[in-house]
C-alpha cells in the first residue's frame, strides 16, 4: 500500500473516532438535559443545538418556553371545571398548614407532577405564615383563598401562579389553588391531624381527598399523636361545622358541634366524653373536602 493511501486511511478512521466521540459527549448532555429538566429528548436536543450545547443556557431557555406555552394553555383552559384533586396536608414542630389543589380528573391528581404542585403550595404557605407570625406567641391561624396564594413564591424561586400555569402546560388539564391553612401553637398545644383517601408513595406529606387539623391540649404523655389520629378521623368522617361546649347536649344525628357528636370509634360516648376520660380539650379544628363549595366548608 502506498504511503499516501495509508495515511489517508489513517486520518479517516482517526476522524470517525473523533466524531463519535463528538456525538457521544452531544448524547450524553441530552440525557443529562432530559433527566434534569423532564422535557421530551425533542426540545432538549433543539435547545442544545440553540445554544452550542450550553447545557446551563439550554435549561434556562427550557423552563422560559415552558413557562410561556404553560401560561398560554393555562388561558385556553381557563373556565374548564376543575374539582378533582387533592388535600395535602403537614405537620412540622408546633406548626402545620392544609391546602387544597385542585384539577379536572383523578387520573393527573394521581400524577407524580400534579403531586410535586401541592407540596410546592403547601410549603410556600407554611414559609408565608412563618415570616407573617415571627414574633407572636400564642395560638396563631392563617386562612388564604387562590388569589392569595398566587401571590406567593416557591423559595426564591417562581411564583405559585407561574408553577401552576407550568404544571398545566405539561399535564393539559385546567388547575387551580383553592384555599391554604396554617396553624402554630404555643408549648403544651399539640396538632393532631388526619387524611383519607391517601396517596400512596408519599413519604414528605399526607395527601388524600378529606383532611383535617385538630388543635388541643392535655392528653397522655407520649399518646398525643393517636389521640390527634383519632380526633382527625372523626372530623374528616362526621364534618362537624363548628366546635361547640363541653356541657352541650345532643341532637342526635343532625348534630353538627364537635363536642356532642357521638364519637366515631365509640359511638356509645359523645366526643366530650372521649375528651374527659383523656383529660383533654379540643380547641380548634379545620376539615377540608376536595371539591366542596364554599357553603360545604367548615372552619
Amino acid at each position: 500500500m502506498e504511503l499516501k493511501a495509508y495515511v489517508g486511511i489513517c486520518q479517516h478512521v482517526q476522524s470517525l473516532h473523533t466524531g463519535w466521540q463528538l456525538l457521544a459527549a452531544e448524547k450524553a448532555l441530552l440525557i443529562k438535559l432530559r433527566k434534569s429538566t423532564g422535557y421530551t429528548f425533542i426540545n432538549c436536543k433543539k435547545a442544545l443545538e440553540k445554544f452550542e450545547n450550553d447545557i446551563t443556557q439550554a435549561e434556562t431557555w427550557l423552563h422560559e418556553e415552558a413557562r410561556k406555552e404553560g401560561w398560554s394553555k393555562a388561558n385556553k383552559l381557563e373556565g374548564r371545571k376543575a374539582k378533582e384533586g387533592l388535600i395535602g396536608l403537614f405537620v412540622g414542630d408546633k406548626a402545620a398548614v392544609m391546602v387544597e389543589v385542585n384539577c379536572e380528573t383523578d387520573f393527573v391528581a394521581r400524577n407524580e407532577k400534579f403531586q410535586q404542585l401541592v407540596k410546592d403550595v403547601a410549603f410556600a404557605s407554611l414559609a408565608h405564615h412563618r415570616n407573617k407570625t415571627q414574633g407572636q406567641t400564642g395560638y396563631v391561624k392563617s386562612l388564604l383563598a387562590g388569589e392569595e396564594l398566587t401571590k406567593l413564591s416557591v423559595g426564591e424561586g417562581a411564583s405559585l401562579a407561574d408553577q401552576v400555569a407550568h404544571t398545566i402546560g405539561r399535564l393539559g388539564e385546567n388547575m387551580s389553588m383553592k384555599r391554604a391553612v396554617t396553624v402554630g401553637v404555643p408549648a403544651g398545644w399539640h396538632i393532631g391531624s388526619y387524611v383519607h383517601g391517601g396517596v400512596t408513595g408519599q413519604t414528605d406529606m399526607a395527601m388524600g381527598r378529606y383532611g383535617a387539623l385538630v388543635v388541643f391540649q392535655g392528653g397522655k404523655e407520649d399518646a398525643h399523636e393517636a389521640l390527634g389520629h383519632k380526633l382527625g378521623q372523626h372530623i374528616v368522617g362526621e364534618a362537624p361545622v363548628s366546635l361547640g361546649n363541653m356541657d352541650d347536649l345532643p341532637c342526635g344525628e343532625s348534630e353538627t358541634r364537635l363536642l356532642p357528636q357521638a364519637f366515631l370509634p365509640d359511638p356509645s360516648r359523645t366526643v366530650a366524653q372521649f375528651l374527659r376520660g383523656q383529660d383533654a380539650r379540643v380547641l380548634d379544628f379545620v376539615r377540608f373536602q376536595c371539591g366542596e363549595t364554599a357553603s360545604e366548608g367548615a372552619e
